[in-house]
């Protein structure tokens, strides 16, 4: 990771912990669950050469980032706060945001609620997701999906704790980066990651050994509470967002998903995408990219073609 330079800023109330490298326009990059900003590392490199600042922090629970222990200290009202203050602290009044996962659900909200800080969006794997005014999402989920679906299993604080404590974070953290498997994601209750001892999994070509020790030894560090706590704070931010009911998103955007992706295989997600709602819920909505035989951590595992496609995006702003 060469030439990436770390650093520490006070924002929002809490410590939070950033990668950076590059001059000119700043691109911020927002990770997922259960990731780190280090999932960035290839997009970090590839678009600082390109005369950019790139910058990737661990988000609020992560990494080294603070994380308060209150569930409702992950409201989306919290993280936007901090990116605010983050874009803040950088010196600019707007960035080109890239999220993936997690992170573009906070991108979504960042986008919904600043629109004037982001000058455009280059989103991975989850597009925007609209207010259902009539149902908390949570409530909503286990109707379509079951007890079982993974969000519905992350809401009991410390029960998905222990399950990853009694397999280890290293197996955990391998077996979803090398999942395949389409959506809607379940989580059988015997054994939630569907981890054998004597079935060994293996990583793919596009994560290492090197990789994994890097987020196992964070996530050990910090644990995963923090993490899970955004899953936990789904209702809250739906109450908080009661504001925004049918406002739509006025960023431009390019979405990218591959056509493997657990969330994009959800009953539903394709028609979405693809059928013109998102498109009216997110009008400037330039491109959306299905590419072919890749699952959720597009990022790592096409990263040169997503450059490419953050590059191309981008740069006509």
């Amino acid at each position: 990771m060469e030439g990436i330079r770390h650093k520490m800023v006070n924002v929002n109330g809490i410590s939070m912990h950033l990668a950076e490298k590059g001059e000119g326009p700043v691109i911020l990059f927002l990770h997922g669950f259960p990731e780190l900003w280090y999932t960035w590392r290839h997009q970090i490199l590839a678009l600082s050469s390109l005369g950019y600042h790139a910058v990737a922090p661990d988000l609020r629970g992560y990494g080294d980032t603070e994380a308060p222990t209150a569930i409702t200290s992950y409201s989306c009202m919290h993280i936007v706060g901090d990116l605010v203050a983050l874009i803040d602290s950088l010196g600019v009044e707007q960035v080109f945001l890239v999220a993936h996962d997690w992170g573009a659900i906070i991108g979504w909200y960042l986008c919904l609620f600043r629109p004037d800080r982001v000058k455009a969006f280059v989103c991975l794997s989850v597009p925007f997701m609209p207010r259902k005014p009539q149902m908390k999402p949570v409530e909503s989920m286990r109707l379509f999906f079951g007890d079982d679906y993974y969000i519905c299993r992350f809401q009991e604080p410390g029960k998905i704790e222990a399950e990853i404590a009694r397999y280890g974070a290293s197996n955990v953290l391998k077996k979803i980066i090398s999942s395949r498997k389409p959506g809607p994601p379940c989580m059988p209750k015997d054994n939630a990651f569907g981890i054998k001892p004597d079935t060994p999994i293996t990583l793919p070509s596009w994560f290492s050994e090197e990789d994994l020790s890097y987020y196992a030894n964070k996530f050990n560090k910090k644990g995963f509470t923090g993490a899970l706590n955004y899953y936990r704070a789904f209702d809250l931010n739906w109450e908080q967002t009661a504001p925004w009911t049918n406002t739509q998103v006025k960023v431009p955007v390019k979405f990218i998903v591959g056509d493997l992706d657990s969330v994009y295989t959800t009953p539903g997600m394709k028609e979405y995408v693809n059928g013109g709602d998102f498109k009216r819920d997110a009008p400037m909505l330039d491109e959306v990219v299905i590419m072919e035989g890749v699952g959720h951590f597009i990022n790592q595992e096409r990263a040169v073609e997503i450059n490419s496609h953050i590059h191309d995006f981008i740069k006509n702003f």
